[in-house]
């Protein structure tokens, strides 16, 4: 009884270990899927899903969805997004798929506006008593390459042609 219960418990670290990993060993992640069909620091909307094709696995099609994959290796980036009529969310991944920020429309306001940037970027900023966190929302990258992806939701689909030209007026681009 006691190697029946030793071989169960093994087995199932061993599920939870490979379960783990998997992202990590992943060849073709969203990152390098993305990186095929887009250039960094550019936001690009996404086509609208379909049973037969979408660009990135379980994609909602309540959704319009743009991508910006991020290079921080030359300048901060400079992210701003209008606010649809219903909610637009922004989130910001590593390259492996790691979350670290994510802002709802809902927090921020009528439009979305952040300055992503790594650790060595924003203590370069300049100590500037007129620039405050009010004025200012600087979001630190844990890495220097990764995704930001940008949801909108569409409440009919007869609105669906004005949620994405909302969308295109987003911008994702390297502030000087």
């Amino acid at each position: 009884m006691l190697f029946v219960a030793f071989a169960v418990v093994l087995g199932a670290l061993a599920h939870i270990v490979s379960i783990l990993a998997m992202p990590a060993f992943a060849e073709r992640n969203a990152y390098a899927r993305l990186s095929e069909r887009m250039e960094s620091n550019v936001l690009t909307l996404l086509p609208d899903p379909s049973p037969q094709e979408q660009v990135l696995p379980m994609m909602d099609p309540a959704f319009v969805s743009a991508v910006c994959l991020y290079d921080l290796s030359e300048a901060p980036l400079k992210v701003r997004v209008p606010a649809t009529a219903d909610y637009t969310s922004v989130s910001f991944y590593t390259a492996e798929g790691l979350a670290f920020y994510a802002l709802s429309d809902q927090a921020a306001g009528k439009v979305i506006e952040l300055d992503l940037m790594t650790a060595r970027q924003k203590a370069a900023l300049p100590e500037d008593e007129e620039i405050t966190a009010a004025d200012r929302l600087v979001i630190e990258s844990p890495a220097l390459e990764g995704i930001v992806a940008v949801r909108a939701f569409v409440r009919e689909r007869g609105t669906r042609t004005i949620v994405r030209r909302q969308l295109e007026a987003a911008t994702c681009t390297p502030s000087n």
